[in-house]
């Protein structure tokens, strides 16, 4: 039964709508062709909320930084998009500087310091059906608000009181239901009783148009404001969150807060024909996965391919199955374990990684292990991109994992609590809430980042900043990004009609084609008489991509997903 429940939530994550809504203050031109994104000249945010986006420029407006944007879209995403927008879970941010220099931050949730392996499996070893994505056991500690204020510290030049407060003023006023959120909310009401014992306010019956208030989210963030970083992980706001986990039968304590710590770390940095591509390390799995399904590719003349042509998907798949396989044996925490980055995405390993593809048919999962590398050691998201008036670019996504994370809400703080655990192995070679199966790299261990999908990425082009993007969608934000990429660097499409294209998704296991609802079925059968397995469920959205795109006129182009309400908004 509980199965079957988790098969209908990860649907429900997958429904949310197809309706556009991308604003422009500065050319209403390029409302008038849905394949031009919104175009300004001087700074840009794309995020999954108009609310969101419309701060982080204001900011920009009043002469801020695309980071000091990226903190008040951050805040504003907690009050204006809860299924995934957060301050009670984590995520990665990857920045290149208007001089070039490229970063990243860590800000990943970490497993409590009492999380053991064994802690979802029954007294046969057996998996306990929900334990590690519903409810107060399924929390990891919360690395969102330590991020931003360490990306704060760093990189920020106005005050700090001035980047939250539009969120607090925003928690007060309220914001509308659109109809995604009618949808969610109805959806999710169950699940938030089940998982805080009783109804939440949130269990009201919502309806399209109704204005929500997060009275108690904008006292947290008034907190937070004027008290700083300690007050989330030492404060009042601590206590009320240790209060309702320890009430619901979790593990997470005042000192698993306490030794929450934020990692910068190198970006992985690679090249793919002229361009340079700025991506995620582990924790994340993105960026090494979109450097092996990149380099795969190379070889191939792309271009002399049809776009979403039977061809071409066989071309990524195989990229992609290949890629996926060894993301689930080598990939964790690099606190933890050893991982032969370099070696994963040299030319001389992925050539041999493709050398078993062939044309003429499908090469099968079973057939594709890891590769062979000695190794001395053993998804409900957000994302948002930034470019401001001086140069500066963020790719941030940020994540509860499962929508509405955990569906712990902390009443008495307004805010919900991620389910990462679930992103752990919880028994290696079982497959997560995304189908994702993990092996030791990633099993369960006290203070370990959880292996992520999330892979937000910042493009340049012959020294120049190209692009900047990246999505939601647990184990297709991967594919998506790649996707992408490809649309605009080999088949020269705009942002906005990039992220509007079809898509399609393989990710090793299950050995299957994974089809939007929408795409063009005429090439179904010439991929299944080469052995592919076809999924095309209904309602089926992969990835919702939020991008920008720096065009050779040096005007900024803006590609809001239409999947979502997600807008981009510029000056």
């Amino acid at each position: 039964m509980m199965m079957q429940i988790v098969r209908i939530f990860l649907s429900i994550l997958l429904i949310l709508g197809f309706t556009q809504c991308a604003e422009n203050p500065v050319s209403k031109e390029s409302k008038s062709d849905a394949l031009k994104g919104v175009l300004a000249n001087n700074a840009m945010v794309v995020s999954a909320r108009k609310e969101a986006s419309e701060i982080g420029v204001a900011i920009m407006n009043k002469g801020g930084n695309a980071f000091d944007a990226m903190v008040a879209t951050h805040f504003a995403l907690a009050v204006a998009y809860p299924v995934a927008g957060n301050i009670g879970g984590g995520g990665f941010t990857v920045y290149r500087l208007a001089n070039g220099e490229k970063g990243t931050y860590d800000f990943r949730e970490k497993a409590p310091l009492s999380a053991h392996r064994d802690m979802y499996l029954d007294e046969e070893g057996n998996v306990i059906d929900g334990l590690s994505t519903l409810g107060a056991l399924a929390i990891g500690v919360p690395g969102s608000v330590g991020g931003i204020f360490e990306i704060y510290k760093a990189h920020c030049t106005l005050p700090f009181q001035e980047l939250i407060q539009p969120a607090i003023d925003l928690a007060k006023r309220g914001v509308v239901v659109t109809e995604n959120d009618e949808e969610a909310l109805h959806y999710y009401a169950p699940f938030f009783k089940e998982a805080n014992k009783g109804d939440i306010f949130l269990n009201r019956d919502w309806k399209q148009g109704d204005t929500i208030k997060y009275v108690e989210l904008a006292k947290t963030l008034e907190r937070i404001r004027d008290n700083g970083v300690e007050e989330f992980y030492e404060g009042y706001t601590a206590k009320m969150m240790i209060e309702k986990v320890q009430e619901l039968g979790g593990i997470l304590t005042e000192q698993d807060l306490k030794a929450y710590n934020v990692k910068k770390r190198d970006p992985l940095v690679f090249k793919f024909r002229d361009f340079e591509i700025i991506s995620m390390a582990p924790p994340s799995s993105g960026g090494i996965c979109l450097a092996q399904i990149l380099k795969s590719l190379e070889p191939y003349k792309l271009e002399k391919l049809s776009h979403n042509s039977p061809e071409y998907i066989q071309l990524l798949v195989e990229a992609e199955r290949r890629s996926y396989a060894d993301r689930a044996y080598y990939l964790g925490d690099p606190d933890f374990v050893e991982i032969p980055q370099e070696e994963l995405i040299s030319a001389e390993y992925l050539n041999d990684r493709m050398s078993s593809f062939n044309w003429t048919y499908a090469t099968p999962s079973t057939t594709v292990s890891h590769g062979l590398i000695e190794v001395v050691e053993s998804d409900q998201t957000t994302h948002y991109s930034i470019i401001d008036p001086f140069g500066n670019a963020v790719s941030v996504t940020t994540t509860l994992n499962g929508g509405f994370g955990s569906k712990v809400y902390v009443e008495k703080a307004g805010f919900f609590l991620n389910n990462e655990m679930d992103d752990l192995s919880i028994k290696p070679g079982v497959p997560n809430m995304f189908g994702l199966v993990g092996a030791e790299a990633n099993a369960i261990e006290p203070e370990k980042r959880m292996l992520s999908s999330m892979t937000p990425t910042i493009v340049e082009q012959n020294g120049n900043l190209k692009m900047v993007l990246g999505s939601p969608g647990g184990s297709t934000i991967i594919t998506s990004v790649v996707q992408n990429i490809l649309n605009v660097g080999i088949f020269n499409m705009g942002m906005q009609e990039s992220v509007s294209k079809s898509r399609f998704h393989h990710q090793w296991l299950p050995d299957e084609i994974k089809f939007e609802s929408q795409f063009d079925t005429l090439n179904f059968a010439q991929l299944r008489e080469k052995g592919y397995k076809i999924d095309h469920s209904n309602a089926r959205i992969i990835g919702k991509v939020d991008a920008i795109l720096v065009l050779e006129n040096g005007l900024l182009e803006g590609g809001a997903d239409p999947r979502g309400d997600d807008t981009a908004i510029g000056y």
